[in-house]
């Protein structure tokens, strides 16, 4: 009867071994379902918050021990973190006003180049121009931040040129000199009252102009630049008084120095009135026509000679 007693017993041990994989089978998807990995989840965190931390923000000591962002986090492009702003306004007003414009400034780009590279160091600061012109947009924006005060004879100049750039703090004042008279008013730097240091509305001097808004003379100007008023024809009023009074300024000031600029300087009057009363052992540099001194104070050191 061994045949029929295999028989039997072949069926339930297959069904045994069927049921022991079920079950471990089972019991692995159990375990797997069960099981969630940390690993990814952790690595995809600590590089965010890696991300995150800003330069004042330091880590605690307990994050030390936490896994390393991937390497490939290092290769990463950096994104600038610059904030953008707008243009000054007189810097984009310059760009508008110079693109539409065929008009060219008197100065040249190397005389330009001589009171910029000053301003480049010294501004924003207090900057006072004789003369209105097509540059004054030009230096308003080179001294960004600082006061640029124009002084013109010409009225109707003052209304034309603040009809397009009304931003120009500009003043009308008169003269009372003329070219003609040049040698004549070059005579009085021998004079004492004119080698004497005081607020021009007090000088003496013949040549000391006291008709100026009253904040020209309360300013301490840094920068002055003396390119007006008229001076090349004889009737014109000429640049006598502008430059000795410029150099006034300049000496009466509680402290320091100030970058003084005359332009034309291939001219007669300009020529010899920048050497008398600005003096050559002030002289720091000459660029075609334009001349730069730079003038100390003269209230600093008591008994300081007009010229050194």
């Amino acid at each position: 009867m061994r045949p029929n007693n295999t028989k039997n017993q072949f069926p339930l041990s297959l069904k045994l071994i069927f049921l022991s994989l079920f079950l471990a089978f089972l019991l692995v998807l159990i375990i797997r379902s069960s099981y969630t990995p940390q690993q990814t989840p952790l690595v995809v965190s600590e590089t965010h918050l890696s991300n995150s931390i800003t330069p004042s923000q330091d880590p605690s000591p307990s994050s030390s021990s936490s896994p390393p962002c991937p390497a490939t986090t290092s290769n990463l492009p950096l994104i600038p973190t610059t904030t953008c702003s707008k243009a000054p306004p007189s810097l984009a007003n310059a760009i508008i006003h110079y693109a539409t414009t065929n008009i060219t400034p008197q100065q040249t780009f190397k005389e330009i180049s001589v009171s910029s590279r000053i301003l480049e160091k010294i501004s924003p600061c207090n900057f006072l121009i004789f003369g209105l012109g097509h540059d004054s947009l030009m230096w308003t924006s080179l001294n960004f931040g600082g006061r640029t005060v124009f002084l013109e004879e010409d009225k109707a100049w003052i209304d034309q040129i603040k009809e397009r750039v009304p931003s120009l703090e500009a003043y009308h004042v008169t003269y009372d000199t003329k070219v003609h008279q040049a040698d004549e008013l070059l005579k009085l730097g021998d004079e004492e009252e004119c080698k004497s240091v005081s607020d021009p509305r007090e000088s003496k001097c013949r040549l000391a102009l006291k008709n100026f808004p009253s904040e020209v003379y309360e300013m301490e100007w840094d920068l002055i630049m003396v390119d007006a008023p008229t001076g090349y024809f004889e009737g014109a009023p000429g640049r006598m008084s502008a430059i000795y009074t410029a150099g006034l300024m300049a000496r009466n000031r509680d402290s320091g120095e100030t970058e003084v600029f005359v332009h034309d300087v291939d001219r007669v009057v300009e020529d010899k009135f920048s050497k008398t009363f600005l003096c050559q052992g002030y002289l720091t540099e000459q660029e075609g026509r334009i001349r730069h001194f730079t003038v100390p104070s003269h209230r600093t050191r008591f008994g300081r000679p007009f010229c050194p």
